[in-house]
């Protein structure tokens, strides 16, 4: 579905909110541009924080690019970071790409930590 679509991420940064728990709000939009050159009628989906690549797919950006959906979304954000200029939101993408990375596994043994500690006991 996503050969067709020329999508982008579009990414508004709000400071002036009512919940003061928080001190601004980012958020992440894909928007197809041959749909409509403005937002909102060019609105797909918000990309999630989190992509599963089994089981319930949760987000409509899951539902809606399957297996691509984790590629597609680096693919996004790592565009998204070469054209953003403000700091606070090149920091919010980069921490996003962070959590699409595989984590290891705590007993794995490609885990230095993991074979130390089967080392010490």
């Amino acid at each position: 579905m996503c050969d067709v679509l020329k999508l982008k991420l579009l990414i508004s940064k709000r400071n002036e909110l009512n919940d003061y728990s928080r001190k601004g709000y980012i958020r992440f939009v894909v928007v197809d541009l041959d749909r409509s050159k403005k937002y909102p009628a060019n609105f797909v989906c918000i990309l999630p924080k989190n992509i599963k690549l089994t089981g319930n797919k949760a987000t409509k950006f899951e539902r809606m690019f399957e297996e691509g959906s984790l590629e597609l979304a680096k693919k996004l954000l790592k565009s998204a970071l070469r054209a953003e200029e403000d700091w606070e939101v090149k920091a919010e993408i980069r921490k996003r790409l962070d959590l699409f990375k595989p984590k290891p596994q705590y007993g794995s043994a490609r885990n230095p930590r993991a074979k130390a500690l089967r080392n010490k006991y």
